[in-house]
């Protein structure tokens, strides 16, 4: 199975999340961008760093809505590395809420996109 369009899918769902909660704290001029990238790029190294080992690139779970819960538990450890990585570079703080709401707000987009490719594979 070829994943050139799962794995596109997975980067512009964790961006738009990412996006979103800047838009949502009122950040949108490019001055963020510095922040968002800070953000952004760690918690898409930890996502296709750990995904792969929940087989979440192998045709039949990824096929299978029933195992759309292995995304959920990829970002439970995604998040908080992505969070630590973004607080190091940043010389701030890991804030366990940011953790939180970064990793479901994460989960929420990819669970949506992923179970939305499922959905159409399965029909074709």
């Amino acid at each position: 199975m070829r994943n050139y369009f799962l794995i596109l899918g997975d980067i512009l769902a964790l961006l738009l999340t990412t996006l979103l909660g800047f838009v949502t704290h009122g950040e949108t001029d490019f001055s963020f961008l510095p922040r968002f990238l800070a953000a952004f790029v760690p918690l898409t190294l930890a996502w296709f760093l750990l995904a792969p080992w929940l087989g979440l690139f192998q045709r039949e779970i990824v096929l299978d809505l029933k195992q759309t819960w292995r995304v959920a538990l990829v970002l439970l450890f995604a998040a908080p590395l992505a969070v630590t990585v973004r607080g190091a570079l940043l010389g701030s703080d890991a804030k366990p809420i940011f953790v939180l709401v970064f990793g479901v707000t994460s989960a929420m987009g990819l669970l949506l996109w992923r179970g939305s490719y499922s959905f159409l594979r399965r029909k074709s």
